[in-house]
């Protein structure tokens, strides 16, 4: 048991506020024009929902070794407004030649025989057979996922410290205790966006599945219902927006507004995964920070996570062959250490060992352990429209204006809809 004392104020290490990052779709560059030779070179375009920044050294790297190939990049941030912007160029016959496809959109893209069937190409062989599964259907697999994922809790060690916690909270009730400790300094006690599916909910729901011996599939198959298996983890975090512990704002704020909050020292626990770690001391090298996983009631914390997106190529590529290089690229070791390097991605390529930031351990564990759960890639049809229910659900419940047992009967009722 943790020993916790009162204290309240405790002297913070503080930085100069940061001006927030420019909103992403202000860093997309249009996809002007078609594929096609441009001084003798071939261009591939490439849709990415990674950062500009983060992909220019991959690009770079890609093209010195193709100096043949010049990469023309358009970004579109996740989750929903990327896989809009993809679904609306696929539809006017713009879209890029390699894409991302996640766990929203892959039903679409695979039935609407929107990407080609990777399976058999050779730079598939050093993936890892649940990224083939994640991102594949009925054996064949249509998407390059090269590593996997998965967000805990990042959290301030010197201010829980300063409160009399020596180890982070992993019984649900502690944790409501100590949000109720935090909220006391004036600190906001967790800042989470809730633009997308929030972390903390998929955590919960997949920690709740895992005790009650249940699955999301039961909702598709006649068996059970979100309105069931829901409802106990939403009611748990439905509580604390209704004991002012997390405000209702979360609706209306981006990712790396949060992470602005945590490394002023404005917030104390944020979800953290792989992409955000080397911006933490980048943004305030002094904090003091660790990761951990979301308390449940039976004191086992869960990740949100699963295997990373895929990368997938046009069915109507203009330069599919550019398109396979750029992706047997990407699947290399030169490849995947370039691209881990920029995002501290826990790679899982059978040819090449990555170098895990310390502060990533509990994720890999979390992972190695099955800790992680992320509902859109359990369910077996409609991600990209039930997603979009869900996020809109929760938000509602955020505000007040829905409980639990209606965010949960609305899915149920959106898959009626959609056909069962």
């Amino acid at each position: 048991m943790m020993h916790r004392s009162v204290r309240t104020n405790p002297r913070r290490t503080r930085v100069r506020p940061l001006p927030l990052f420019a909103g992403a779709a202000a860093l997309a560059l249009a996809l002007g024009g078609c594929s096609g030779a441009d001084g003798g070179k071939t261009t591939l375009t490439f849709m990415t929902w990674d950062s500009p920044e983060v992909m220019a050294p991959v690009i770079e790297a890609f093209e010195q070794e193709n100096p043949d190939i010049t990469v023309e990049v358009s970004h579109a941030p996740p989750v929903a407004e990327y896989i809009s912007t993809l679904q609306n160029r696929l539809l006017a016959g713009t879209a890029a030649d390699v894409f991302v496809m996640g766990s929203e959109n892959k039903t679409n893209l695979i039935e609407g025989k929107l990407i080609l069937d990777l399976t058999d190409e050779p730079y598939m062989d050093a993936i890892a057979p649940l990224n083939k599964t994640v991102r594949g259907s009925e054996g064949r697999v249509y998407g390059l996922s090269i590593s996997s994922w998965s967000t805990g809790l990042a959290y301030d060690v010197d201010l829980l410290a300063s409160l009399g916690y020596d180890e982070f909270p992993t019984q649900w009730d502690e944790f409501v205790q100590l949000l109720r400790d935090l909220e006391a300094t004036g600190v906001t006690p967790y800042l989470e966006p809730w633009a997308a599916v929030p972390d903390s909910i998929a955590s919960s729901v997949g920690a709740a599945n895992a005790k009650n011996g249940t699955s999301d599939l039961a909702a598709f198959d006649g068996t059970g219902s979100f309105a069931e298996n829901w409802q106990e983890p939403l009611e748990r975090w439905a509580d604390l927006f209704d004991e002012g512990l997390i405000s209702k704002d979360v609706v209306g704020i981006n990712g790396d507004q949060v992470l602005e909050e945590f490394v002023t020292g404005r917030a104390a626990m944020i979800p953290m995964g792989p992409w955000n770690v080397k911006k933490v001391p980048e943004l305030n090298p002094e904090l003091n920070w660790r990761i951990a996983g979301f308390p449940q009631p039976d004191g086992v914390a869960w990740f949100s996570g699963n295997a990373s997106p895929g990368w997938a190529i046009n069915a109507k590529a203009k330069q599919p062959e550019a398109a396979q290089a750029f992706l047997a690229f990407l699947a290399s070791p030169e490849g995947v250490k370039v691209y881990q390097e920029q995002t501290n991605s826990m790679t899982t390529t059978a040819d090449y060992e990555p170098s895990i930031d310390e502060h990533l351990e509990p994720n890999l564990l979390a992972l190695q352990e099955e800790r992680v759960y992320l509902p859109m890639a359990a369910w077996p049809r409609y991600q990209d429209a039930l997603n979009v229910e869900l996020v809109a659900q929760l938000q509602l419940m955020a505000q007040g204006q829905l409980t639990p047992e209606e965010v949960g009967a609305a899915l149920d009722a959106k898959i009626k809809q959609l056909g069962g």
